[in-house]
């Protein structure tokens, strides 16, 4: 991923709760969870704290979370560029609708996305806004 610029901002001493192995949760938003570790998004109405950078070999392995700038997404549909984007019920990067909180940007994307296309975005998970 090229990147032009300041590094994206990165959380430190973060573990991955349940459900961050598989090699499709990568490039997925995620959250915090009750038990002070992250999992995946799970409902259009979650708060993300930030996207997956790489799955974990096992849990409470420590994980890289981008909360704040350039990143990849993965795609839970059509997105174009420069549409506001919030969280699906899998963790996908979806077009932010009314009710969802907006933590993102697409700032590349190339062609017609579907459901698992990768996409380039800016993320702020730190100060979310309901849309």
């Amino acid at each position: 991923m090229p990147f032009e610029g300041a590094q994206p901002l990165k959380y430190s001493g973060v573990v991955a709760g349940a459900g961050l192995i598989a090699t499709t949760t990568q490039y997925r938003f995620v959250k915090f969870s009750a038990d002070k570790t992250v999992i995946l998004c799970a409902a259009t109405t979650d708060i993300p704290c930030g996207v997956l950078q790489q799955p974990v070999a096992a849990t409470g392995d420590p994980v890289e979370v981008v909360y704040g700038g350039q990143t990849m997404l993965q795609a839970d549909a059509t997105i174009t560029y420069g549409q506001a984007l919030s969280t699906s019920a899998d963790g996908q990067a979806q077009a932010a609708v009314a009710g969802q909180y907006v933590v993102g940007l697409a700032v590349d994307v190339a062609g017609a996305t579907t459901a698992g296309t990768l996409i380039t975005a800016v993320v702020d998970c730190a100060a979310p806004t309901v849309v």
